[in-house]
């Protein structure tokens, strides 16, 4: 992916010097926590019904209160010779410009997100973010969270390098404020309190799938205009999309693959759907809520 040189965005909150500590990746209790650990945690919280967070103090050795996060300073831009948050600001205005123009076609106007860069934890409208829960979107504030630490592990544990593996992280956690922009969430925050856990978990797939979906929808678009992909990129973003499906999340942590408790999607399902969006570059074939399969 060609993507220096790209114009950047002024959307983007750096918060990596202010509290929650440091370390980056999936730092807890003041040691580094594996992505099998991380999933073990993750399928105790969906099974079990307990905090992710209370699972990983516990298997870090901790057992303390989370980590405490200090009051946040004024929102600053990253350093002008940070790579990696250079590169995130690029991916970030691409987004901005696809998607204003596909809500501009239907008559739309689309409010791009923030995206705030920070280490360990950082206070959220969603409640405390922490690094272990990977990137993720808080409709309550309309930011996207990530600590770049998380591409080490995707690199280096989960097995998915490539640049544009971490672009589709990117695009991904877009495609759920761009849930939010349409409606979709607060439907779909409405029906939840009706629903049994198993079936909020379906609903959770769904979500998640769509999100994966309006990835590939970006990346159609984006290609197009821009031309910055190189061969192998689309692959390094489907392997990205294969090793973090639930049932490969789960079978790394030496765990029985429980259907009943995925919240993302298999890996078939959530490439197939990245794949669909990508293919048709259109949001109306990413309506994984009314699809019979998945």
């Amino acid at each position: 992916m060609r993507w220096e040189g790209n114009e950047q965005s002024d959307n983007v909150e750096d918060r990596r010097d202010e509290g929650g500590g440091g370390g980056g990746g999936f730092g807890f209790g003041g040691r580094g926590i594996g992505i099998g650990t991380v999933a073990v945690a993750l399928i105790a919280g969906w099974i079990f019904g307990i905090n992710p967070l209370t699972v990983l103090g516990l298997l870090s050795g901790g057992g303390g209160p989370a980590p405490q996060v200090q009051q946040q300073g004024p929102a600053h831009k990253p350093p002008a010779d940070d790579r990696e948050a250079a590169f995130v600001s690029t991916v970030l205005k691409n987004t901005e410009v696809v998607w204003s123009d596909i809500f501009r076609q239907s008559g739309g106007t689309y409010r791009p997100p923030k995206l705030v860069l920070f280490r360990g934890a950082t206070p959220t409208a969603c409640g405390t973010g922490e690094s272990a829960m990977g990137p993720f979107y808080c409709p309550g504030d309309k930011k996207v969270y990530i600590d770049l630490g998380f591409y080490d592990t995707l690199r280096n544990q989960l097995g998915a390098p490539g640049v544009f593996a971490q672009a589709y992280v990117i695009a991904h956690e877009i495609g759920h404020h761009v849930q939010d922009e349409l409606g979709i969430t607060g439907k779909v925050d409405q029906m939840r309190g009706r629903l049994s856990q198993t079936q909020n978990n379906a609903v959770s797939v769904r979500v998640e799938l769509q999100a994966d979906c309006f990835a590939g929808v970006w990346a159609h678009h984006s290609q197009q205009s821009k031309q910055w992909l190189d061969p192998g990129d689309i692959e390094s973003a489907m392997n990205a999309a294969q090793k973090i499906g639930d049932d490969a999340l789960q079978r790394s942590a030496g765990r029985a693959v429980v259907p009943d408790s995925f919240t993302h999607g298999t890996s078939a399902q959530r490439q197939r759907w990245f794949s669909t969006g990508f293919k048709s570059g259109d949001l109306r074939d990413c309506d994984t809520f009314a699809a019979r399969g998945l």
